[in-house]
Formats: C-alpha cells, sequence, structure tokens
C-alpha cells in the first residue's frame, strides 16, 4: 500500500480506504463486515471512513465498527485513521440535521458512544448546510479539536464559495482543515472545475467517494439494468434513469480500454483516480470480500500513457 501525506500535513493516508456507507449496517451480514474490514487493515488499509447516518439504520455502521473494533483490532487503534461525519439527517425534530453547532456536538458525543472510541482522527462538516452560518459550522469544528474530540477535522461537499470562506475561518483559528471530501469518478468530474485549485491552494487534502460511480463503472452494467443492481431498486442513490444509452456506450469503450491493460473496468476507473496528483486517498464501498480483492487490484498498475489518458478523454467527452 502506497501511503500519501494529506496536504500539508505530516499525516499519511493510505492511497486506498475503505468507507462504510453501505453494506455495513444492520441490514448487512456482521460476518462480511468483519471479514472486509480485517483484510482491508491486512492489506495496509489504516483509515476507515464513516458518517453518523451511516447504516441502515442511521448509527448502526458505527456501531458495528466499534464492537468489531473491540474484538478484533483493540490492539491495534494507534494505527488506524478513523473519520466520521455530521451534517445530514440523523434524527428527527430541529436539531437532528444540518450545520448548527448544537446538532454538530450532540452528533460528535453520540458517534463516539457507538463506536467506544475516544476521539475521532479526522471529523467532517458532512455537507453546507444554508440554513446555518459557515462561522457557527467551523467554530463547532474547531470546539471539538480543543476539546480533544477529533484530532483534525475535514469538510464535505461545500461550494466552491463557501469552501473557502471555511478554510480562511479555520486557518485564522489555527486549525486548519486537513482533508475535502467529494464523489468523484470518471463519470462525475465536477471537483476537477474548481475544488481541487482551491484545495490545492490552501494545501488541504482530497479525498474521492463513489469512484466507480455506485457500480456503473464495473461490468454490472455493460448489457442493461440487471435486476439486483442498486439502479433498479426503487430506492437509493442510483436511479434507472442515470443509466442512459450514452452513458452505457462510455462504459463500454471503457472496458475495452481496460481489457487492452490487462484490467477489470472497476479496476482502472480506480486506478485513474490514484494516478491523480490531486486525490489523497480514494474511498471504496464494498460488499464481498472478493469485491474489496478486486478494488485492492487497482493500486498494482494506476500508470498510464499519455496516448491512454487521452482516449480516456476522448470516450468521456
Amino acid at each position: 500500500m502506497k501511503y500519501n501525506f494529506c496536504g500539508n500535513s505530516g499525516l499519511q493516508l493510505p492511497e486506498i480506504s475503505l468507507g462504510l456507507w453501505h453494506n455495513f449496517g444492520d441490514v448487512d451480514s456482521f460476518e462480511m463486515a468483519t471479514s472486509m474490514i480485517l483484510h482491508a487493515f491486512e492489506s495496509g488499509i489504516t483509515h476507515f471512513d464513516l458518517a453518523n447516518n451511516y447504516g441502515p439504520p442511521p448509527g448502526s455502521a458505527e456501531t458495528n465498527f466499534g464492537k468489531i473494533l473491540a474484538k478484533e483490532l483493540k490492539g491495534h487503534r494507534d494505527e488506524l485513521i478513523i473519520s466520521s461525519k455530521a451534517g445530514h439527517l440523523m434524527w428527527d425534530g430541529p436539531y437532528g440535521d444540518g450545520g448548527s453547532r448544537k446538532y454538530i456536538m450532540a452528533s460528535i458525543d453520540q458517534s463516539l458512544k457507538r463506536t467506544g472510541l475516544e476521539y475521532f482522527d479526522i471529523f467532517y462538516s458532512h455537507r453546507y448546510d444554508p440554513q446555518t452560518p459557515v462561522e457557527e459550522t467551523m467554530q463547532a469544528l474547531v470546539d471539538i479539536v480543543r476539546q480533544g474530540k477529533a484530532l483534525y477535522v475535514g469538510i464535505s461537499k461545500y461550494p466552491p464559495e463557501k469552501l473557502i470562506q471555511a478554510y480562511n475561518i479555520l486557518k485564522s483559528q489555527h486549525v486548519p482543515c486537513l482533508i475535502y471530501q467529494d464523489k468523484y469518478s470518471m463519470l462525475v468530474r465536477e471537483p476537477e472545475i474548481e475544488h481541487m485549485d482551491i484545495n490545492e491552494k490552501y494545501g488541504v487534502g482530497f479525498i474521492a467517494f463513489s469512484p466507480l460511480a455506485q457500480g456503473v463503472l464495473t461490468n454490472k452494467y455493460l448489457n442493461g439494468i440487471p435486476e439486483d443492481s442498486r439502479a433498479h431498486k426503487s430506492h437509493g442513490f442510483l436511479q434507472e434513469s442515470e443509466i442512459t444509452p450514452e452513458v452505457i456506450k462510455k462504459v463500454k469503450a471503457l472496458n475495452d480500454l481496460a481489457g487492452q491493460r490487462g484490467q477489470t473496468l472497476a479496476e482502472m476507473a480506480l486506478a485513474w483516480l490514484l494516478h491523480n496528483k490531486h486525490v489523497t486517498s480514494v474511498i471504496i464501498g464494498t460488499s464481498s470480500l472478493n469485491q474489496l480483492k478486486d478494488n485492492l487490484k487497482a493500486k498494482d498498475n494506476s500508470h498510464f500513457t499519455g496516448e491512454e489518458l487521452a482516449l480516456i478523454e476522448m470516450i468521456l467527452a
């Protein structure tokens, strides 16, 4: 495993991190969750990415991770980077969502209790909340660090102008933002437009989630939408309407190139992100041990020729 320094900090993150957004809740197999976390750690993945609302039900991913940590990895806490977040709907009522100090402070206390941890290595504002002043949310993050509840702070899914404002506030309080997290893949490239330049200017690391576009950048959708796929379900974040003939055409062309490189499409899509100098780490989300092992192969060949990069740009245009 390769480790990259995160922005201008002294903290190194593995180039591949494991996310617990899906597949680690109470509706999932606890045995499979355990095997994936242990194999990830044994493979050099030291960073595990959580949030208060991960499950389902919300909170259960943190609880299950805490159980696995206590039973299987108790003596390895200082070898791990554990992150969590608050910002999305977590509980009913006026104080269970958003970016208020009330919600952020209650959330980290609940998350620490669920995981059984004394502190998080990184704690994020999970999204920009237009109803709360950025100053209020950032001050809560600053105080979390000063109270010893987190070592570093991160920000996720902020519009560029609010991101700059947040970075300036944190810097003025001597608790600079460590890392910025956003959706980024071959099919979702908005972070390239402004966020990456902002991060470089402020010395902030970048970590990508949904690097496989929730399965679209795998061989799953090459011949249409399978019955057991996320897109076929009426709920969730990936909808059938997103799997257009144009997207399928691009995915098939990318799959052909991956084959020429001796990789699966998923491996190449991850390797393409690892190749980007602006990317500190890529968060993978896996549902099985075999899927995890396949994703880890991406780090074995993340070199691209100029011709390959040009072809990818032509395919994605």
